[in-house]
């Protein structure tokens, strides 16, 4: 019997290559309503008989959806529309495990990197340290339901955090924040936030689930007790689909023109 040709049949003089007509194509749904979220995506065999290609055309299409957090992907039942309008609250003194948490989502951590290390001149400076002085790096994948979200450097004095690294960092949504207040009495009360983006480079690419060429947005933070001591540093790198930030500002009395 034949079907007749396939239906939404894309444009082959296109010089767009025929997955990103169908990821266009597909993104326009959800931007217009048409896949609501949490709708599931047609199979990948009607996909294509849908647009008449190979499933290998579909595949790229759908895993950079993936990548660029349009789509969300459940084994054994397919790729579902991934929920966009929630952004996180950019807080200094707020973990991300309580962030997590306060949005109904699941925290997990990789440990990447930890060690003990002579302090470069940029670490040192901002945590009132010699140049040279050890300090503690904690290297960190964080996610949320499973998908990678943020990279994060911690920084500190090895002085104030003895025997951190002997913690497991390598799995779970062990708070840092709460391990620092409660272990060491170390308890952040302000600090410095700084904002920025650039491209991802080859290592956060990677772990974010980026396509290169990709931006990232960064996060550098300090935070200092009471007394103006330092407590640590912060870098972050976040995946700017997956994980956008929202800032809270309010203005005093005296601040509109």
């Amino acid at each position: 019997m034949n079907d007749g040709p396939p239906i939404n049949q894309l444009r082959r003089d296109d010089p767009q290559p025929l997955y990103r007509q169908i990821k266009q194509r597909i993104r326009e749904q959800i931007e217009q309503g048409q896949l609501g979220t949490d709708a599931k995506l047609e199979s990948e065999r009607e996909l294509e008989k849908r647009y008449g290609v190979s499933r290998i055309t579909v595949r790229q299409a759908v895993r950079e959806l993936v990548q660029e957090g349009w789509l969300l992907s459940h084994p054994g039942k397919g790729f579902f529309v991934a929920r966009r309008e929630e952004t996180y609250e950019l807080h200094l003194l707020r973990s991300f495990t309580a962030i997590a948490e306060a949005h109904g989502r699941t925290p997990t951590s990789r440990l990447i990197e930890g060690r003990i290390c002579p302090a470069p001149a940029e670490i040192a400076r901002p945590l009132f340290l010699p140049a040279g002085a050890e300090v503690v790096m904690l290297k960190r994948l964080r996610c949320l339901d499973g998908l990678p979200m943020v990279l994060t450097q911690d920084w500190f004095a090895a002085g104030l955090v003895p025997g951190i690294l002997e913690l497991d960092w390598s799995t779970g949504n062990r708070s840092l924040y709460a391990e620092i207040r409660d272990r060491y009495r170390l308890r952040p009360d302000r600090g410095r936030t700084t904002l920025s983006a650039r491209l991802a480079n080859t290592e956060e690419a990677d772990l974010l689930e980026l396509t290169p060429p990709a931006a990232v947005l960064t996060v550098e933070q300090i935070a200092y007790d009471r007394q103006g001591r330092p407590v640590n540093m912060t870098f972050s790198s976040h995946h700017p689909l997956r994980y956008p930030l929202s800032l809270d500002q309010r203005g005093g009395r005296d601040d509109r023109g």
